[in-house]
């Protein structure tokens, strides 16, 4: 296949020269004050990428062909941005930027949900011990994303957040708690996708074979359907709706985030919020050329479309945020992934790379040989924090941020060995660093928010529409008709597979 040829900027940046990153501070002394931005309780670091004056002018450039402020505004206005379905993005008015309406209804809503948990903590649904989390996809990487990293901020309750409809993953969340003392989430905007209300309904029978009285009593449905999660027996004081314009994969501001905001407490929830309500200031206030999400976008396409890199790599050193690689998955490729534009052309050169990545330092005795000496060239982000999350000795955090540190140097550096080309490291490849004060609710809200804002940036720079996600359907489609006609119709490797493993049914 042949990519098509790059539009205008994009082809006249291609044409720039590209910098040698172990020389380029000898010849940009200035490149920290202009290429090192510090937002709130986050640095940002992307002196380490081959970002010149000279590319940044081309990518100003093309974020104002692609009417990149306008679009900006439109988001946080709560217009149609989400163009083939002809819906608003909302997520910011959860944080209380956006259309004032909006942003009033995600306010008492949230304080619908604040009144719900405070009604838990005294007692109205018993004793509760236990929080299980049902949902997939958004609906449940924001939740264990959130409460894996701040569970040290006093977690009350044990939580599990179950999303895959493999029998296994459900058996042993159950095994682990007291039905008498659980309290079940079901999480799903429909209220009606497979996996969730499969492992819904195996919960509500492990509830019913332990004897629990009323064991719809103790579900409490996050959904913008209502109506369907009345109809599938929880009354209706225990919903906690969330808008039809806030989308599954950015949810997690809203009823979502349920199961955080009674296991670490509403004050964690309400200082979470906040970090994201800056971020989202910044990114709509600020000048481009000092817009964090948008620099980072700048880096995005430049290695994507322009080197042609099809992957990125995210590290976080930090065991805290461990998650962020998974979530940041669903986050970039299914908003971004895309192959068309938002008015139904192909889109001109390659759109979202593959989203990976890991904890360091594990990921150093992993995967970082094929990063130092691979042929593959990907960019790495590295994201550290200066504070630790324990109180050992200081040996541990100091070890961990030295190699963080280092790996960002060693990529850029690189070392010859003339005699032993197996041990030569090329050098300049790029990586930018992210380094944040600590591990806190504010923190971890401007950070996913700065991560949603990037995406949407890169979306606006390929002329694509973040907020779809058709992708995923053909294979549901496909499966649920396996379910309700059969197996026909099938290729031979399909129709052997069903054979083998079910039996032809």
């Amino acid at each position: 296949m042949t990519s098509p040829a790059l539009p205008g900027p994009l082809a006249s940046i291609a044409a720039l020269p590209q910098a040698d990153l172990k020389s380029i501070f000898t010849t940009d002394p200035d490149r920290l004050s202009k290429l090192v931005l510090t937002q709130g309780p986050i640095r940002f670091d992307w002196s380490k990428t081959h970002l010149t004056d000279d590319l940044m002018a081309g990518f100003l450039k093309l974020a104002e062909e692609q009417g990149f402020a306008a679009q900006r505004d439109a988001l946080f206005a709560g217009e149609a941005v989400n163009n083939t379905e002809g819906r608003a993005a909302e997520h910011p008015a959860e944080r209380g930027e956006g259309n004032a309406q909006s942003v009033a209804q995600a306010k008492m809503l949230h304080a619908r949900m604040r009144a719900l948990i405070d009604a838990i903590e005294a007692g109205a649904l018993g004793e509760i011990r236990h929080i299980l989390h049902i949902g997939i996809g958004g609906s449940a990487l924001g939740p264990d994303l959130i409460i894996d990293a701040l569970d040290g901020e006093g977690i009350r309750y044990d939580v599990a957040i179950v999303s895959n409809v493999d029998g296994t993953a459900l058996e042993r969340a159950l095994d682990s708690f007291d039905p008498k003392y659980t309290l079940i989430a079901v999480a799903s905007k429909t209220f009606t996708t497979t996996e969730t209300m499969l492992n819904a309904a195996s919960a509500i029978n492990w509830m019913v074979e332990a004897g629990v009285e009323d064991p719809y009593g103790r579900v409490i449905a996050l959904t913008a359907s209502p109506d369907r999660a009345i109809a599938w027996g929880v009354d209706e004081t225990r919903i906690l709706p969330f808008a039809e314009s806030v989308g599954g994969r950015y949810s997690l501001w809203s009823s979502i985030g349920f199961p955080a905001a009674l296991s670490l407490g509403w004050d964690a929830f309400e200082s979470l919020l906040e970090g994201a309500a800056a971020m989202d200031r910044h990114f709509r206030l600020s000048a481009p050329e000092e817009n964090a999400p948008l620099i980072a976008a700048f880096v995005d396409q430049y290695y994507t479309r322009v080197l042609g890199c099809q992957t990125r790599a995210l590290f976080a050193y930090d065991e805290r945020l461990k998650l962020l690689p998974s979530y940041l998955q669903q986050l970039e490729m299914e908003s971004n992934g895309k192959s068309v534009k938002r008015d139904g052309t192909p889109v001109d050169g390659p759109s979202a790379p593959i989203t990976w990545g890991g904890v360091g330092t594990d990921a150093q005795h992993a995967v970082f040989q094929l990063l130092h000496q691979g042929t593959i060239l990907s960019p790495v982000e590295f994201i550290a924090s200066i504070e630790p999350g324990h109180v050992l000795d200081p040996a541990h955090h100091r070890a961990l941020l030295v190699n963080c540190f280092a790996q960002g140097a060693a990529l850029m550096r690189g070392k010859e060995n003339a005699d032993d080309p197996a041990r030569a490291y090329p050098g300049n490849r790029p990586s930018t660093t992210i380094l944040v004060e600590d591990v806190t609710p504010e923190v971890v809200g401007a950070l996913i928010a700065f991560y949603e804002h990037r995406t949407f940036a890169n979306a606006v720079l390929m002329g694509i529409n973040p907020f779809d996600q058709f992708g995923v359907e053909l294979g549901k489609e496909i499966a649920k008709s396996i379910e309700t006609d059969g197996p026909t119709g099938f290729d031979p490797s399909t129709m052997a597979l069903i054979d083998l493993a079910l039996g032809g049914e």
